[in-house]
């Protein structure tokens, strides 16, 4: 079952993220006590903890969830099967997609060892619902409500 697999912050935008097991997301906001929260719609970023694994193989690396700068490390879900407007629930919180990965051309605040997954494997979502989430929390796709 797809569930969180490292919840990570870091107190400044040039830091790599470290695991901090669980945090408040805030509706509006982001991750509480991290440095790219409130900053914009793309309120938390979400990457696979696959492809932290398949970069480590690529190049002989040992990154670790947060290595890569996201807030969210997801294991079994398939965030690149997600469309703009898809919803997601992350333990009691929901999420919407805002952008997936991120143009080459726009900045990016953090590369470890010299490579940067979130522009072609990370999702950045905004938080519609906040909520306290933790390492093995569920994550599963959520149905919009009708209006």
């Amino acid at each position: 079952m797809a569930h969180v697999a490292a919840v990570c912050a870091s107190e400044r935008r040039s830091d790599p993220k470290l695991n901090v097991g669980e945090a408040e997301l805030r509706a509006g906001y982001g991750l509480v006590g991290d440095a790219h929260a409130g900053v914009s719609v793309r309120e938390v970023s979400l990457l696979g903890l696959e492809s932290i694994e398949e970069v480590n193989r690529i190049h002989g690396i040992n990154a670790r969830p947060g290595s890569f700068a996201e807030n969210i490390t997801t294991s079994g879900f398939d965030l690149l099967a997600l469309r703009l407007g898809d919803r997601l629930l992350v333990g009691p919180a929901l999420l919407e997609v805002v952008q997936i990965g991120k143009p080459p051309d726009a900045a990016h605040t953090y590369a470890y060892q010299g490579l940067s997954l979130l522009p072609r494997k990370g999702i950045f979502c905004r938080v519609l619902r906040g909520g306290h989430i933790a390492q093995g929390d569920i994550i599963q796709r959520a149905l919009k409500e009708k209006q």
